[in-house]
């Protein structure tokens, strides 16, 4: 245990432990608790500057944080960081719209302000519960980039709209028998979008690329979204273990489109302890 003085050299020697490792997991004992988030984002300011860390990964849905991630890199419509973080609606809202974010999200945008596209740093969601966002990005990318698959989209997604605004209302409709799970469609979906990697990816390069990676990312938490859903209200473990596969899987295809698009694929992670720590130790063991 080292104190914490709050000498810039404080994490000195967690920096030198940290090393050439690719993945860096902060956690926190508690959600939303001002000095764990302000410590947390000291720590990463200077894996970010010193390390050359590309990305941070919250325990967040993809496409709010996404949201996040095109103001610090200079693109999207939001005016500032404030506007950048409204996206996150779903409560607890204080989780990510809260002053230490704020700030570190502004210093993210300063940061990347003149820095070339492939050494910008990103930010992204790890968690799978915007059913009913994840699907309207889907369709929205569709409807820029192919009209005819939008409209395929939304017929598949039809099974699951009357939930997008309760999804847990799903998993109970599907035990009781008044819904069929939606489980083919969406992977129907996902399938179709794949298939078309190749078109959807060429126009821009880089640019078009971010967009493609972010559109499956949706269509995957879709897919887990659903089997989540329909398994919550069963085995508690089971449905525990589905989220944080998803959130794994979601971190391994972060860091293989951050290798192929910016030969940097150093993400840090912020997570509760119950996620990125040894659960054994946690009331989850």
């Amino acid at each position: 245990a080292l104190p914490l003085t709050g000498d810039p050299h404080d994490y000195d020697p967690l920096l030198d432990r940290v090393g050439d490792a690719r993945l860096v997991l902060l956690g926190e004992a508690s959600h939303g608790t001002h000095e764990f988030y302000r410590e947390r984002a000291r720590i990463t300011k200077r894996l970010i500057e010193e390390r050359g860390f590309a990305a941070v990964a919250i325990e967040g849905d993809w496409p709010d944080a996404y949201r996040v991630n095109r103001f610090v890199r200079g693109a999207g419509s939001d005016l500032d960081a404030e506007e950048s973080l409204r996206g996150f609606r779903r409560f607890p809202t204080w989780m990510w719209r809260n002053a230490d974010v704020l700030d570190f999200v502004g210093w993210v945008r300063a940061h990347n302000d003149g820095l070339p596209s492939a050494s910008q740093v990103g930010f992204f969601g790890l968690d799978l519960y915007s059913l009913g966002a994840s699907m309207e990005a889907v369709i929205g990318y569709l409807d820029e980039h192919d009209p005819a698959a939008a409209a395929r989209a939304r017929r598949r997604y039809e099974c699951l709209q009357p939930y997008s605004g309760e999804s847990t209302e799903y998993g109970r409709a599907v035990l009781l028998g008044v819904s069929a799970s939606c489980r083919r469609h969406v992977f129907e979906q996902l399938v179709d979008l794949r298939r078309r990697a190749a078109d959807y990816r060429r126009p821009d390069g880089a640019g078009a690329e971010d967009e493609y990676f972010s559109a499956e990312q949706n269509a995957v938490l879709v897919g887990d979204a659903e089997e989540y859903y329909r398994t919550m209200l069963g085995d508690a473990a089971t449905s525990w273990n589905l989220r944080d596969r998803h959130m794994a899987d979601t971190l391994d295809h972060l860091v293989a489109h951050l290798d192929r698009h910016d030969g940097a694929g150093r993400v840090v992670v912020w997570e509760h302890n119950s996620h990125i720590g040894d659960a054994r130790a946690t009331e989850m063991g």
